[in-house]
């Protein structure tokens, strides 16, 4: 309690738990278009269920890891080494890490599960015959409830390690990041059905959505081989993208509401 006391009356660690609250909440945008593409792929009644369960595990997860710092920075010692370094100039080397921790296989699969999840979807929207979304839909796609579960904890797990290392890089304040998880995972569940809603009214925005998965996977697995891309030029990305989106669909309101008028 003295501890926590000491916390609360500390400029700075308002100051940390501020700036770990936005940083959670960004790295939530990734889980976040996730589940709401998945769920999307469910019959109706069951997708509000599934978002819940996916983000509680969400937060269960990021918890867990927590309070298992120990763990989770352990998985940043390298398991295995390629042996393919050299000299300081020398270019016959390759120029990513040739060592791998289990931080950087868990990234590397995740991303390349990412990538074969929107290349699928991506392939179905195509290929759509324009039907109503239906149960048998779903089933189509190979997207039961239990396999949507399966799928988000898969991707949950993912995104968790990234968002706690990222924790622990910031602040060594365990009931600080504590917080910041519980608000942003909180952030995470208020946003998940409008974000689910709104993608499932506009298919453009589907295929966006995808579209951002697609390059978060890629990133992923360069992360995997040690390429380290600052999360700000994804995100600056995926907003300008977004932003001309919202354009597209603000010209098609318009011009909808303008033959609609005429047709009176």
């Amino acid at each position: 309690m003295d501890q926590i006391g000491q916390l609360l009356s500390d400029p700075a660690a308002w100051a940390a738990l501020l700036t770990l609250i936005v940083m959670e909440v960004v790295l939530g945008i990734d889980n976040l278009v996730f589940v709401a593409i998945l769920s999307n792929k469910l019959p109706p009644e069951t997708r509000q269920k599934a978002r819940r369960i996916g983000i509680g595990l969400a937060l269960v997860m990021r918890l867990l890891l927590l309070f298992t710092i120990s763990w989770v920075m352990g998985l940043t010692k390298p398991v295995f080494d390629l042996g393919l370094t050299g000299p300081p100039g020398d270019h016959r080397v390759p120029s990513f890490e040739t060592s791998f921790t289990w931080r950087d296989i868990i990234l590397f699969a995740g991303g390349l599960f990412l990538v074969w999840k929107a290349t699928r979807e991506i392939s179905h929207s195509v290929n759509d015959d324009g039907g109503h979304e239906s149960e048998t839909t779903a089933r189509a796609v190979g997207i039961g409830f239990g396999s949507a579960i399966a799928q988000i904890i898969a991707l949950d797990l993912v995104f968790s390690i990234d968002s706690i290392l990222t924790a622990v890089g910031m602040t060594d304040d365990l009931p600080v990041m504590v917080a910041a998880v519980i608000v942003a995972v909180g952030a995470m569940l208020l946003a998940a059905d409008p974000l689910s809603n709104f993608i499932n009214r506009n298919p453009s925005v589907v295929m966006l959505a995808l579209g951002f998965l697609l390059m978060i996977g890629m990133v992923l697995i360069a992360e995997g081989f040690g390429a380290h891309i600052p999360k700000g030029y994804i995100y600056t990305a995926m907003a300008f993208s977004g932003g001309v989106e919202m354009l597209n669909l603000w010209q098609r309101s318009r011009k909808a509401r303008a033959q609609a008028k005429k047709a009176h």
